[in-house]
């Protein structure tokens, strides 16, 4: 089973996707899915988030359409091969077991694949997303073109945006955090030229007809497999993060309050816990407001490594750097701890009268008794 087409369209297959892939924690978004049918090669991405399938009419199918992913691990060196052919080289990919072979004219890469591996129903996502209607006017909605060198300008605003489209050739609303904004979309008729992109959703519609046609509307976040994370999420916003902060202050204290007659230890954690939390809303609420953009960036940063689970050498390290010695304060508590349970050890033993006892009488007296 094998399909051809140039290199330069199989390039751009792999750039126009690639950025869309999932991380590892996702195992079957980890990578492009190409996929053949008789007339097209196709290329899908998700992160859950955005999904991108491009598509580019091959050359020729040599035996039945297949379907696998490739891993994200070879993408960059099958994009750099791809891109040392000359563009109008042909390019095979071939199925064989366990692998995808790609064959051009200077050489010939092979990539491990995993023959079992699942895909969601991309196409019964696309077209859930196509058959959405506005639901103010019950039709398809506006359906304007935007310039995404344009788009791309908005990156630097806010990480979240709410954008508005309200008409096909009127600008777009964008809403941030004391912020607005408006893009115009193009206006191809007006500006003299062609985009060359369909006009309306039934066009999309007819374009894409083979393609989705047999698939059934689905919904995108329940159609997509989840990450492989633990139950811990981390807040990756600053505002659910101050909220998270908050609710930990009043938790611990509440816990505080209902632990004090009846556990020390466990006060003293609740105590512990309530103030560092309460610590840490100050300075997130401080840094909000000198800096929105740098304490996005953070709560993000921290987020991605509370999710890696290895705070504790994070911890370590940024001791080390500050010129502290974490060594010396594991070894201080370590003494403190043994301290603590020596002197919580021989509590125990006078409490149950089981302490030291008076010395036995000598041996002369044992003697005499005899």
């Amino acid at each position: 089973m094998s399909v051809t087409l140039n290199a330069h369209q199989f390039g751009r297959l792999l750039d126009r996707t690639a950025c869309h892939i999932a991380d590892e924690f996702i195992p079957a978004l980890h990578g492009v899915r190409l996929e053949t049918d008789d007339t097209f090669l196709y290329a899908i991405a998700s992160d859950r988030y955005t999904l991108a399938v491009a598509r580019y009419r091959h050359h020729g199918l040599d035996g039945a359409p297949f379907a696998r992913t490739l891993p994200a691990h070879a993408l960059a060196s099958l994009r750099r091969r791809a891109a040392d052919q000359p563009g109008g080289d042909p390019v095979t990919v071939t199925l064989a077991e366990t692998r995808l072979r790609f064959t051009a004219p200077q050489g010939e890469v092979g990539v491990g694949v995993d023959d079992g591996q699942e895909f969601f129903g991309w196409r019964g996502v696309l077209r859930g997303v196509i058959e959405q209607i506005h639901t103010e006017t019950g039709t398809d909605g506006p359906f304007p073109v935007f310039d995404t060198r344009l788009l791309a300008r908005w990156t630097d605003i806010d990480h979240y945006l709410r954008l508005r489209v309200t008409a096909d050739r009127q600008g777009a609303l964008l809403v941030g955090e004391d912020f607005l904004g408006a893009q115009m979309p193009l206006r191809t008729r007006h500006d003299g030229f062609d985009t060359g992109l369909a006009d309306d959703l039934d066009q999309i519609r007819a374009l894409w007809d083979d393609a989705l046609a047999g698939a059934l509307a689905a919904l995108m976040p329940d159609s997509l497999p989840a990450a492989r994370r633990s139950s811990h999420d981390a807040p990756r916003t600053v505002a659910e993060t101050a909220k998270g902060l908050l609710r930990q202050t009043l938790s611990s204290t509440h816990d505080l309050i209902e632990e004090i007659s009846t556990s020390p230890a466990a006060v003293a954690a609740h105590a512990n816990a309530g103030v560092t939390a309460w610590m840490a809303f100050r300075y997130l609420e401080a840094l909000h407001h000198a800096d929105p953009k740098l304490a996005a960036r953070i709560v993000a940063e921290t987020a991605e490594q509370l999710d890696d689970g290895a705070i504790g050498e994070f911890a370590h390290d940024a001791a080390t750097t500050a010129g502290h010695d974490p060594n010396a304060w594991q070894d201080e508590f370590e003494t403190k701890r043994a301290k603590q349970q020596s002197e919580t050890g021989k509590e125990l033993a006078a409490a149950t009268g089981e302490g030291e006892q008076a010395p036995a009488p000598a041996g002369p007296a044992l003697a005499a008794n005899g």
